[in-house]
């Protein structure tokens, strides 16, 4: 009964375990570049400005 319970401590749920999980790192950047490309839409004029 112990052996169960300790190898199923790290696993992930069924359902959880046929969708296909990307690495954290790459959720990170593609986050920043999502935030870069809005903010470059929003403050395109005044960024534009800037450099005139």
């Amino acid at each position: 009964m112990d052996e169960k319970k300790s190898e199923n401590i790290n696993k992930t749920p069924e359902k959880m375990s046929r969708i296909a999980w990307p690495k954290s790192k790459y959720g990170i950047i593609l986050a920043i570049i999502i935030f870069v490309v809005i903010n470059l839409m929003y403050y395109k004029d005044k960024i534009i400005n800037l450099f005139n």
